[in-house]
C-alpha cells in the first residue's frame, strides 16, 4: 500500500489534519488545518508531509512512490473545490508554495508567491481582477521569487532593473510604478533569466509547481537552515513540509494590505495586539523590510470593522493554543485571511511576562509556566543597557543624552530592550570571521536577509536602514536575544554596503568604527559607549521563586569577594560553591614570592603570618554578608610558578637593567629569583606540585588558610551573626593525601575555639578532579574521618580523563564536533558517557559509604543547562555558578526536577 503524504485544508467539512500533526505536517500545515477547523478564514490548500520531505534529502532528491500522484490528485480537488484551474488563461488559481518545520524556523527556508502564472495567465488575472497593474506586479514578482528560490540566481538582479526604472520614472514607492512600465519591467525580467541560466521562464504551471516544491524541500540543507538549527539545537533529521495554499492579495488596491501580529507584544510581553501592515502590498514586503509597514494601530482607524475581527481571532487562537501567537494574514479588498499562526518568538523580557500573565489568568499552571521559559531568556534579561552614569555620574540622563549629540547617528525602531557595543561590519561572513577572533561586532546591513543569519548569530547586535518591527531582522533578534535596531532610515540614517559605510547627522561610519545601539529608544551613537548588565524584572523573579520551591537540587555560586557574593545573593544563589582563594594571594604578590622563596621554614612563617590576616579580612567579608549560608572555601590550588615572573620575563628585565650599565652584583636579587624559577620549573605544572601536594610539602601555608577561615569565622560570630564555613581541599587523588590535610585542618579549628573561647560547625571536604579520586570514592567519604562533602572541579576532571588540554583543545574540539566525534564541547558541556559516568560512581559509591555526605558541582559547566540537568539525575545536592549564571541555573534546576519526576 502506498503511504499518504498529501494532506488537503480546503474547508471545516473537507479537513484531514489538525494542530497535534505537527510531526508529520510540520508546525505551519498543522496550524493551517486547526484554524481551518476552527472555522477562520484560510485559503483552501494542501500540505506535502515531512515524510516526502526525508525521502527527498535521502534518496537523492527524488520523490517517494506515489507523491507526484497524489499531488496531482488533491491538485485537481483544490481547483473544482475553487472553482478555477491553476494557470488557467481566463480567471487563473495561482498557489503559494511554503515551507513548514515541525520546530518554527522563521525566514530560515523559502517560499514562492503567485505560482501559475505565466505570459497568458497574467492577462486573465488582469481581466478577471479588472486591475492590469496588480497583474503584472503579481507577475514581476513570481518572476524573481521563482528565480532565486527555485534557479539560485540572485534577486538582487531584478531588484537593481526595478530600482533603475523607480529612478527613471522619478518615483520612490513600487506602487508608484504603472501598469505599462510594469509589463515592460517584465520582459526584462525574463530576459535576465535566460542570460543567467541559459532556458526560457517556465510557462508551464504544473512544472512551476514540481520544481517549488523540490526547492523548498531542498532549503532544509542551505546553509542559513543549517546554521540556525545548530545555533538552536533543532534536529537535522525532521525535514520540512510544503505548504501548497491558494493564493490572497494584499496587492489588490488600497482596500487591500498583508501584515504580521503577535497576540502580546513579544518584547515586553505586554497583553495587546501588537504588528504591523501595508497597503497594498504582499507579504514579503512586510518580512523583508522592502518598505517600512506601519503599526497595527493604524489598521483600527482605517478599517475599523477588519480590525475588530482580527483582534477577536487572536484572542481566540491565544486560548486555542495557550500561548503567545504570531500571526500572518492579508486583506484581499475587504476581506480578512488567515495565513498562519505559531507560538512567537519573544525577547527573555517578555517570555518572563507572558509565563507569569498566563499563570495569572490561570490558562497555565506555575510548573508549565517554569517550563515555558528557556535558560536563554533569563539570560536575554539580563543583556546589558547603556550606564549613563558612567558617562556624567552628576548629571541626570536626558542631559547626558543631551550632551553626545555630536555622536548621536539617528534612531530607529528599537526590536529589543538590549544595547549592544561594537565595531560596525557591513556583512555576514566578516562579522562572523571577527566575532571569531573575539571582536566585538554590529552587524550593519540595508536589511536582513536569512543568508545573514550566521552573522546575525555571532554578532552582539543587529542595525538595518530598512524593515519594521515585525521584518527578518526583529524576528530573528528578538529569537536569538541580540540587541537590534531596524527601519533607521526613517531616522535619518543611509547605508551604503559597497563602500562599507553610513552616515547621519554629518557623520561618516566607516566598517571598524565603534558604535553603540540603544535598545531602550532606539537611538545609534557612532562611539563605544559604557554598557551595565539589565536587572531582572519582576515576572522572571517571581517565576525564579517558583523554581526554588520546584527544584530539588540547589543553586550556589562561585564568588572570591563579598560584592561578588552579593550580587549572587541578589540573583538567589544559596550559598558559595566555591571561592579560590589564590586570588587573594595575586592581591599580595610580595608575601607570597617571599613565602616561595624563603630558605627555611621559619622564614617561610615569617611571611605566612603575614598574609594571614590579609586572608582573614578577605574571609571576613564574605561571612559578612552570608546570612549563615554555606561558604565553601578552597586551599590554595595552582601551582606556585604562576606567582612568579615567567623565565621570559627575567631574561629580559636583566638585559635591559645591564643596557642601562647595572652590574651583576646590583641584579643579584634578579639572578637569585631566575635561579628559583628555573628549579621551580615543571614540564607539566597543572600535573605537578599544587593543589593539596603543595599543601603536603608546606604545611604552614594549610595552616595559615585555615586559621584564617575560622578566625574570621569567629570575628563573624562574635557581631551575632551565623556562620557556616566548609573547607575545600584540592587537587586530592590518595585518600592519605586528604587525612593529611584534614588532621591539620582539624588541628587548627581546635586552637581556634580553645582561644575565642567559642564553638562553630564546619565540614571539611575535597574537590573530586583528580579521576583516582572518583574511582576510590568509597574510601574517601568513608570512616569517621571520610570527607564530608565532594565537589565536582569538572574543568581539569575533564582534562584528565578526556586527556584533553583545556588551553589547547579549542581548534580540534570543533573539528571533532563537525565530524560528529563529539556532540558537544566538553569544557562547556558535562561529557557524559565517560565523565559523566565516572561522577556517577563517584556519587554513587560516596553516599553509600556516607549517607550524609554533600555533593555538588564548581567547575564552569555548573551554569551550563544540559550539565544541571545531569548532575540532577545523577543524584547531586547543589550545582555552583559564576554569579550572573545563578538565575539561569535555578530555572535548569527546576528544568530538570520537572523533566525527571
Amino acid at each position: 500500500m502506498i503511504e499518504k503524504y498529501v494532506y488537503k485544508f480546503f474547508s471545516k467539512d473537507l479537513s484531514e489534519g489538525k494542530a497535534d500533526m505537527k510531526p508529520l505536517l510540520g508546525g505551519k500545515g498543522a496550524n493551517l488545518a486547526e484554524m481551518i477547523n476552527l472555522g477562520l478564514p484560510v485559503p483552501p490548500g494542501f500540505v506535502i508531509s515531512t515524510k516526502a520531505c526525508i525521502h527527498f534529502l535521502e534518496k537523492n532528491e527524488t520523490y517517494p512512490d506515489g507523491l507526484s500522484e497524489q499531488i496531482d490528485h488533491v491538485l485537481q480537488e483544490l481547483e473544482e473545490f475553487m472553482g478555477k484551474k491553476l494557470g488557467d488563461n481566463n480567471d487563473p488559481l495561482l498557489v503559494s508554495v511554503r515551507s513548514g518545520a515541525v520546530i518554527s524556523m522563521p525566514g530560515m527556508m523559502d517560499t514562492v508567491l503567485n505560482l501559475g502564472l505565466n505570459d497568458s495567465s497574467v492577462e486573465g488575472l488582469a481581466r478577471a481582477s479588472n486591475d492590469s497593474r496588480f497583474a503584472y506586479d503579481s507577475y514581476r514578482r513570481f518572476i524573481y521569487m521563482y528565480a532565486d528560490v527555485v534557479k539560485g540566481v540572485s534577486k538582487e538582479y531584478f531588484e537593481k532593473e526595478f530600482v533603475l526604472l523607480k529612478e527613471k520614472l522619478g518615483v520612490e514607492s513600487d506602487t508608484d510604478v504603472p501598469a505599462k512600465e510594469l509589463k515592460q519591467l517584465i520582459q526584462k525580467f525574463k530576459q535576465l533569466y535566460k542570460e543567467h541560466l541559459g532556458e526560457d521562464f517556465p510557462q508551464d504551471p504544473r512544472k512551476q509547481l514540481d520544481d517549488s516544491i523540490r526547492a523548498v524541500f531542498g532549503s532544509w540543507n542551505t546553509k542559513r537552515a543549517i546554521d540556525y538549527r545548530n545555533y538552536q539545537n533543532i534536529s537535522h533529521d525532521l525535514g520540512t513540509a510544503v505548504n501548497v495554499m491558494t493564493m490572497v492579495y494584499g496587492n489588490l488596491g488600497e482596500t487591500s494590505a498583508t501584515g504580521v501580529a503577535f497576540t502580546r507584544n513579544p518584547s515586553t510581553g505586554d497583553k495587546h495586539l501588537y504588528g504591523e501592515y501595508l497597503v497594498n502590498a504582499q507579504g514579503e514586503d512586510v518580512v523583508a523590510g522592502i518598505r517600512t509597514p506601519i503599526s497595527i494601530e493604524t489598521l483600527k482607524e482605517s478599517m475599523p470593522k477588519l480590525y475588530e475581527e482580527l483582534a477577536a481571532i487572536s484572542e481566540l487562537l491565544e486560548q486555542r493554543y495557550r500561548d503567545m501567537q504570531d500571526m500572518e494574514f492579508t486583506i484581499q479588498q475587504g476581506k480578512l485571511y488567515m495565513l498562519q499562526t505559531r507560538n512567537g518568538k519573544r525577547t527573555g523580557i517578555a517570555a518572563g511576562q507572558i509565563a507569569y500573565d498566563f499563570v495569572e489568568e490561570e490558562l497555565i499552571s506555575k510548573e508549565e509556566a517554569i517550563l515555558r521559559i528557556e535558560p536563554s531568556d533569563v539570560e536575554n534579561a539580563l543583556f546589558p543597557s547603556v550606564d549613563w552614569s558612567q558617562i556624567n555620574p552628576n548629571a541626570p540622563i536626558k542631559q547626558v543624552k543631551e550632551s553626545l549629540k555630536d555622536k548621536s547617528l539617528g534612531s530607529g525602531l528599537a526590536a529589543g530592550a538590549a544595547a549592544a557595543t561594537g565595531i560596525a561590519i557591513f556583512d555576514a561572513d566578516k562579522a562572523e570571521e571577527y566575532a571569531n577572533k573575539n571582536q566585538d561586532v554590529i552587524l550593519v546591513r540595508v536589511e536582513t536577509t536569512p543568508e545573514d543569519f550566521h552573522g546575525m548569530a555571532a554578532s552582539n547586535g543587529i542595525l538595518t536602514m530598512k524593515g519594521g518591527l515585525t521584518s527578518h531582522a526583529a524576528i530573528v533578534a528578538r529569537q536569538i536575544g541580540k540587541a537590534c535596531i531596524v527601519g533607521s532610515e526613517n531616522g535619518g540614517i543611509s547605508i551604503d554596503a559597497e563602500k562599507r559605510e553610513m552616515t547621519a547627522n554629518g557623520i561618516t561610519v566607516k566598517e571598524g568604527d565603534w558604535i553603540t545601539i540603544d535598545g531602550e529608544d532606539g537611538f545609534i551613537y557612532a562611539d563605544k559607549l559604557p554598557t551595565r548588565p539589565a536587572q531582572l524584572p519582576d515576572s522572571i523573579i517571581t517565576i525564579l521563586n517558583w523554581c526554588d520551591t520546584t527544584a530539588k537540587i540547589g543553586v550556589r555560586a562561585n564568588a572570591d569577594k563579598p560584592d561578588q557574593f552579593e550580587k549572587a545573593l541578589d540573583f538567589g544563589a544559596k550559598g558559595i560553591g566555591l571561592c579560590r582563594t589564590e586570588h587573594m594571594f595575586f592581591d599580595n604578590l610580595d608575601l607570597v614570592r617571599g613565602m616561595i622563596l624563603a630558605k627555611d621554614e621559619s622564614e617561610r612563617k615569617h611571611y605566612v603570618d603575614q598574609l594571614e590576616p590579609i586572608q582573614r579580612e578577605d574571609f571576613e567579608g564574605l561571612f559578612d554578608v552570608s546570612g549563615g549560608l554555606p561558604v565553601i572555601i578552597r586551599l590554595i590550588d595552582p601551582p606556585l610558578h604562576e606567582f612568579l615572573p615567567s623565565e621570559e620575563e627575567l631574561l629580559i628585565e636583566i638585559y635591559e637593567e645591564k643596557l642601562k650599565g647595572k652590574t651583576d652584583e646590583e641584579l643579584k636579587e634578579q639572578y637569585n629569583m631566575l635561579d628559583v624559577v628555573r628549579d621551580m620549573k615543571e614540564q607539566n605544572p597543572m600535573l605537578g606540585l599544587r593543589g593539596c601536594r603543595l599543601g603536603i610539602t608546606m604545611p604552614v601555608v594549610t595552616e595559615m588558610q585555615s586559621r584564617a577561615i575560622f578566625k574570621a569565622a569567629t570575628n563573624v560570630l562574635k557581631k551575632g551573626k551565623k556562620v557556616y564555613p566548609e573547607v575545600m581541599v584540592p587537587l586530592v587523588g590518595f585518600n592519605k593525601e586528604f587525612q593529611n590535610q584534614k588532621t591539620i585542618i582539624d588541628r587548627v579549628a581546635k586552637e581556634v575555639m580553645e582561644e575565642e573561647n567559642l564553638q562553630f560547625k564546619y565540614l571539611i571536604g575535597t574537590m573530586i578532579e583528580v579521576p583516582r579520586a572518583a574511582l576510590t570514592s568509597r574510601e574517601i567519604a568513608g570512616g569517621e574521618n571520610g570527607a564530608e562533602f565532594f565537589s565536582f572541579g569538572t574543568n581539569d576532571l575533564h582534562q584528565m580523563t578526556l586527556g584533553f588540554s583545556r588551553d589547547d583543545a579549542g581548534p580540534f574540539i570543533s573539528n571533532y564536533m563537525d565530524k560528529g566525534i563529539l556532540e558537544t564541547d566538553p569544557f562547556v558541556s558535562i561529557e557524559e558517557e565517560g565523565v559523566g559516568r565516572l561522577m556517577k560512581l563517584c556519587v554513587d559509591e560516596g553516599k553509600e559509604a556516607n549517607p550524609k555526605l554533600e555533593v555538588g558541582i564548581c567547575g564552569e559547566q555548573g551554569g551550563d543547562p544540559k550539565s544541571i540537568d545531569f548532575c540532577y539525575r545523577i543524584g547531586l545536592d547543589y550545582v555552583s555558578c559564576s554569579p550572573f549564571r545563578v538565575p539561569i541555573a535555578r530555572l535548569a534546576a527546576a528544568h530538570a526536577t520537572l523533566k525527571n519526576k
